[in-house]
């Protein structure tokens, strides 16, 4: 509830809310009148780590990740409602407060287009600790990432109880899927390692499918264990159908 105006004292109003400086100004009782405060803020965490730039269908999933803080960037805005950015990789790297006005807007998108971390890896848990931190007031915080990053369901967890969460999982369909090449080398874009693997093995290519998707559905499940949501999204798919569907689920669980 955000505060509206002053008016003179009713029979029955609350005395709680009795402004006593006007009171007294006045000479006459006076209440404090409140309203529902509808505007929301918006927060955007998106990882900018080594993984991030990767993809194999035209665009790397960073791009996605822009497209999509774009569409929900602007539809904050034409709610009026604030929108800030978090930037981080090994650590936060970039915070842009709340605020409303499409010019903010546009300072935001400037920074996703035109950032290059020096840092490759992720510390997603130091990302959403720093969010805590620094948001006082209840916001909707979506977090986009591959997820790929250890221990970080209890920064989520706390997160989560003062803010709505939602995690939006962007993924290459070659790091679920491995073709038969042959003799392939393999790098680890955050860690630099590398490993020959064998892709004419059918098991190696089973496991390393398996291995995707029960990393995704862990991080599915933290996010369902702290009471936030998770979407999960292809670069191969139409992020717009997915997230107008998401958005009408939620909207339907949520009356």
């Amino acid at each position: 509830m955000s505060f509206s105006e002053v008016r003179q004292y009713e029979w029955g109003d609350d005395v709680r809310n009795i402004d006593w400086n006007v009171t007294a100004r006045t000479g006459e009782p006076h209440v404090k009148m409140f309203e529902e405060e509808r505007e929301l803020t918006v927060m955007l965490l998106v990882d900018v780590s080594g993984s991030s730039f990767f993809g194999t269908t035209g665009q790397f999933k960073q791009d996605i990740l822009t497209e999509i803080c774009a569409v929900l960037a602007f539809s904050a805005d034409s709610n009026n409602d604030k929108v800030g950015l978090l930037l981080f990789a090994e650590q936060p790297l970039l915070f842009i407060p709340p605020k409303k006005d499409r010019q903010h807007t546009l300072r935001l998108l400037r920074e996703l287009l035109s950032v290059q971390p020096s840092e490759r890896g992720t510390d997603l848990s130091a990302a959403l600790k720093y969010t805590r931190n620094i948001l006082k007031k209840r916001s909707v915080c979506f977090i986009l990432s591959d997820f790929e990053a250890p221990n970080w369901d209890k920064a989520l967890r706390v997160l989560a109880r003062r803010h709505d969460c939602i995690g939006l999982h962007c993924w290459d369909p070659r790091e679920r899927t491995l073709p038969d090449v042959g003799l392939v080398r393999l790098r680890d874009p955050e860690t630099g390692r590398q490993i020959w693997a064998d892709t004419t093995d059918p098991r190696l290519r089973r496991d390393y499918t398996v291995q995707f998707d029960a990393r995704r559905s862990q991080a599915e499940a933290v996010f369902h264990k702290a009471g936030a949501d998770f979407l999960s999204l292809p670069t191969t798919d139409s992020y717009i159908h997915a997230l107008l569907r998401f958005f009408e689920h939620r909207a339907g669980a949520n009356p």
